[in-house]
């Protein structure tokens, strides 16, 4: 069974961080350099840059499989542009292909029709095959390339990736 828990306290950022840690050293080594890894674990997945973005207003949850954590999401949602960013979808290697990917894409659809949006987009590493591929399976197509200055040195070089929302998904509030 898969599970969707939002992260709201302490304890639960601690995990997301550890999760972080443990699939960022398995999934991006043959991607980026160890160095990068490191940096962005520090910047962006250290528990006190989740709770800024959980503070922020970034929805993070907790993807869980049979009442295992098995992986983490992140989105945030920007009303003006009626559009639902994906921030991560990560699954620790031994849940992936387990159905917790596509199950997590479904939860976010579900949190895109809340919140109105009309579009759900992402960036992906463009050497990230394994993700892209799951991402065009779920619907979405390449828009754009995007390179980032993240500091340090590093950048991310990125496919923008933009899937729109059916009618229907839109307007059924």
């Amino acid at each position: 069974m898969i599970d969707f828990k939002p992260v709201t306290d302490e304890e639960e950022i601690a995990t997301v961080s550890a999760l972080a840690d443990e699939i960022w050293r398995e999934h991006y080594p043959s991607i980026i350099s160890n160095e990068q890894i490191v940096y962005m674990l520090g910047c962006f997945q250290s528990k006190s840059a989740i709770r800024k973005q959980i503070d922020d207003g970034y929805h993070y949850a907790l993807i869980l499989i049979d009442g295992r954590p098995a992986g983490y999401l992140a989105v945030h949602a920007d009303s003006g542009e009626q559009a639902l960013f994906i921030s991560k979808i990560y699954l620790c290697h031994d849940m992936r292909g387990k159905g917790g990917g596509y199950a997590a894409s479904e939860y976010i659809m579900g949190l895109a029709q809340e919140k109105g949006c009309s579009r759900i987009w992402l960036t992906v590493n463009r050497m990230n095959r394994t993700a892209i591929s799951a991402y065009e399976r779920w619907g979405f197509s390449v828009t754009g390339e995007v390179v980032a200055d993240i500091g340090e040195g590093f950048v991310m070089d990125d496919y923008r990736m933009e899937k729109q929302l059916p009618q229907a998904v839109r307007t059924s509030q």
